[in-house]
């Protein structure tokens, strides 16, 4: 039952992103463009009239006496959020900070439905402790009990804890109170304004797609209209190819005084899924390869293989953040060998929802990334350098 409700959320989640990329016509995609556009209009006025509570201190915020980093972006899925969050904590770590990341946990596998209603129930929400996926030590839970980019931060990140609740004031406070964390990094947290104080809000714009097709949720991929980078300190424009002149005269007609800092993701090396063996880049050059994925942007992923001189026999595209089945993988190794592939290459964030497989005809790896700063890195160690030493 669970595994018929996934497929067909995924299926409805396709539907409408192509719908909104334009990817699908005829009558029935025509209607549902109009449902989304009269849905977006709705959405536009939550936003703003949840902001103005706020701004008019209807809606209370709360402040916990330390730093808190909001990052996040305008839109959807898909600008490279996950290893800016990782830069930003090993650098605040690196300088002597004791860091927490402080995650929603987006596709989380839920506590039981009993427990859920009796917490309701009992008002136990309050008092229910976060889920521990890192205490800074040991890897402590699951990708999917963790959720995909909590456990990949976890994974990648040494002496940083990582919590996963919705309420972030309470995982913020129990960071506070039991690691004794001086520091809050809020992963997606640009939209959620309940955690105030000493806070730095940092916004990520992809440079191939800053704002989507212009329009909010569920019409287009926009959670709030492109005037409220207004309230962001700093703006890593990610993906960058050098020719952003455009774009941050477009962001300056927003935001005039934000800092903005370039990067792009810098591949690493290649990682075996399953034996954890490391390769250097070099691996797939000149080789038959398939891929994948179940990401937001598949084709960035895609694009970089062939940068690294690979060809790409076979690609097979899930949905964002899709828990692979063993046959699933199965289906991808033996299509990968009627093409005469010689490997399989996914995304770390895909390999963490890889299930154990039978058979490995063909070695999948998954293809470690950083952020590497090609602009701005002033500005980026100004902002830690005013977290750190303000």
């Amino acid at each position: 039952m669970r595994e018929r409700l996934r497929a067909w959320t995924e299926a409805v989640e396709t539907f409408v992103l192509e719908v909104i990329q334009g990817q699908r016509s005829g009558k029935r995609a025509a209607l549902a463009r109009g449902a989304l556009f009269g849905l977006s209009q709705v959405f536009q006025v939550a936003v703003k009239t949840r902001r103005l509570l706020y701004d008019l201190r209807l809606l209370r915020d709360a402040t916990l006496g330390v730093q808190v980093i909001a990052i996040g972006n305008l839109t959807v899925g898909g600008t490279g959020k996950t290893p800016v969050v990782e830069k930003f904590a090993r650098e605040l770590r690196d300088q002597g900070r004791t860091v927490a990341v402080l995650s929603r946990g987006y596709r989380s596998r839920p506590a039981p439905l009993g427990r859920r209603l009796l917490n309701k129930l009992f008002l136990r929400d309050e008092t229910t402790p976060p889920r521990v996926v890192s205490d800074g030590k040991n890897l402590l839970l699951d990708s999917e009990t963790a959720g995909d980019e909590p456990y990949m931060l976890a994974s990648n990140l040494k002496d940083v804890i990582v919590l996963v609740d919705k309420d972030r004031v309470k995982a913020g406070r129990y960071a506070i109170e039991k690691f004794g964390c001086d520091t809050l990094l809020l992963d997606d947290g640009f939209q959620y304004w309940r955690l105030a104080g000493r806070r730095h809000d940092i916004v990520l714009v992809d440079c191939q797609q800053p704002f989507g097709n212009e329009q909010l949720l569920p019409r287009g991929t926009l959670r709030e209209p492109a005037s409220h980078l207004a309230r962001a300190s700093t703006i890593f424009i990610t993906k960058s190819d050098g020719n952003t002149a455009r774009l941050r005269a477009r962001i300056a007609e927003h935001n005039p005084s934000a800092g903005i800092i370039e990067c792009v993701h810098h591949p690493l090396y290649f990682e075996d899924v399953f034996t954890g063996d490391r390769h250097g880049l070099e691996l797939i050059k000149g080789r038959k390869v398939a891929s994948l994925s179940g990401i937001a942007q598949p084709e960035s992923f895609e694009g970089s293989l062939l940068r690294l001189g690979a060809e790409l026999v076979y690609s097979k595209r899930f949905a964002d953040h899709h828990r692979f089945r063993q046959i699933e993988v199965l289906k991808a190794i033996n299509r990968g060998k009627k093409r005469q592939a010689e490997l399989i290459l996914t995304t770390q964030k895909d390999a963490v929802r890889f299930p154990k497989i039978d058979r490995r005809d063909l070695p999948i790896y998954f293809m470690r990334v950083e952020i590497k700063i090609i602009s701005g890195a002033s500005d980026f160690q100004d902002c830690v350098r005013r977290i750190c030493f303000r």
